[in-house]
């Protein structure tokens, strides 16, 4: 990247490669197998189900799951939809007690770290008594949650006020709070490692695989399950949103609530759901003979310094943070030619993004941005996670699925290409996934194709 020096390590061996137009410097060129991450597991519980291929599939179809809610009855609220699972299913991952006991955000937690775990190869037999090829005291989960157990919490405070403090539950402490469900996962899988909860609102899971990858290249763990968790679709959830004056209240039509960079945007759109990687040293994945489905080349994480919920309208924040995960993915900036934007639908938020990327990129012809809550939904703490996982099946298919309800484009984003309304085929050289929280936490997260 033009005005940044090379880190230590780099060498004649840097010699650039010709992609088409672009100078490409491979990551391996950079770092050592030690240093390089890897993505060797997917997991996810969205609206779209459990299975990674189906979820993206549906994405690239266009298919919405905005719908009215129907988990309570809403009909008092000024918005009555949003992104929420219906008819969830655990596939049997957790066991029947506790199924009926967890807040749905450590199940969403429980079941799409487990299914990460088996894609990657790692997730012990039900029979085993453990894993034989791994040290435990060198596998650490980091899966955070901007507000954890939501509706464990709702619950505990009105039996409080209703029936007394007797009647609250022994387990509303453990299951509200943020960092039980990465600590479940370790306690049921065994793992050893480094083990808390991030919570930066919205940013959470991208601050959690900044810092699983810092984990795995300082020599603190050899393998990272990392992501975000978020089952906000409750009333004191929904309500607390309405009060903030922050939803979309397009009830006459939810699908087409969502519409980021539009001029008729009106609000963001609630969704839930997981998303977690099992991110993996190059060096221990090789060792194992695991499959690769693609390579954390770097991120970075800053602060506004602005407003609890607005951005700061120059988009320097977000614009500095683009810059230093490009830096630290030790890229040139001509690779980058996928951005997987926040992009929430919002008045300011989504003018912001969009001047921070003209900021950092200053030519866009070559890029391609696109916005997933425009068909799921603000998935809040668990955003930054589902959103990677689409940023990887985008890499690994060739095709960026579509940001729905580009009907009119707000001017300061004519000439960036938004994938209006249908899916594009794009080979991506390096992808960004760009995540903000309340507070003005800030996180971009850069994805490769994996080079050997």
């Amino acid at each position: 990247m033009q005005g940044l020096r090379s880190r230590p390590g780099a060498s004649a061996a840097r010699r650039p490669a010709r992609a088409g137009s672009v100078t490409v410097r491979a990551a391996a060129a950079v770092r050592d197998a030690k240093q390089r991450v890897v993505i060797t597991g997917i997991g996810i519980c969205s609206v779209h189900g459990n299975d990674p291929d189906v979820f993206y599939q549906k994405l690239l179809d266009g298919v919405s799951g905005i719908k009215t809610i129907d988990r309570f009855d809403p009909k008092e609220f000024p918005t009555r939809f949003a992104g929420q699972i219906t008819n969830f299913n655990d596939e049997e991952m957790i066991d029947k007690k506790n199924a009926r006991r967890y807040d749905a955000c450590l199940s969403y937690t429980m079941v799409a770290g487990k299914k990460a775990l088996i894609q990657a190869g790692l997730e012990k037999e039900r029979c085993s008594s453990g894993y034989s090829q791994l040290d435990m005291t060198r596998v650490g989960v980091l899966v955070g949650s901007g507000m954890g157990g939501l509706t464990v919490f709702q619950d505990g405070v009105a039996n409080l006020v209703t029936k007394g403090y007797k009647k609250i539950s022994p387990f509303f402490i453990p299951y509200a709070i943020t960092n039980m469900g990465g600590a479940l996962l370790a306690i049921d899988q065994g793992f050893m490692g480094p083990n808390y909860s991030i919570s930066t609102a919205c940013a959470t899971a991208n601050y959690a695989f900044v810092s699983a990858a810092n984990h795995i290249r300082n020599g603190d763990a050899d393998v990272m399950i990392a992501g975000g968790s978020e089952a906000p679709i409750c009333p004191v959830g929904l309500g607390g949103f309405v009060a903030c004056r922050a939803l979309s209240t397009r009830n006459d039509d939810p699908v087409k609530a969502s519409r980021p960079w539009d001029v008729d945007r009106d609000g963001f759109v609630m969704g839930e759901g997981a998303g977690v990687l099992v991110m993996e040293s190059l060096e221990h994945a090789m060792k194992r003979g695991a499959k690769i489905y693609g390579e954390y080349l770097g991120g970075a994480v800053t602060c506004d310094a602005h407003h609890m919920t607005d951005p700061r309208a120059d988009g320097l924040g977000v614009s500095t943070c683009i810059e230093l995960a490009i830096k630290d993915a030790r890229i040139e900036k001509e690779q980058v030619n996928y951005i997987n934007c926040h992009a929430t639908s919002t008045l300011v938020g989504d003018i912001a993004e969009v001047k921070a990327i003209k900021k950092a990129f200053h030519d866009t012809k070559h890029l391609k941005i696109n916005g997933t809550k425009s068909l799921i939904g603000h998935c809040l703490g668990a955003a930054a996670g589902v959103e990677a996982i689409a940023t990887l099946k985008a890499i690994e298919t060739g095709w960026v699925h579509p940001t729905l309800n580009q009907n009119n484009l707000i001017e300061e984003v004519q000439g960036i290409d938004t994938v209006p309304n249908e899916k594009k085929q794009h080979v991506i050289t390096a992808g960004l996934s760009n995540s903000f929280g309340f507070g003005g936490h800030n996180s971009v997260v850069a994805f490769g194709p994996f080079k050997g």
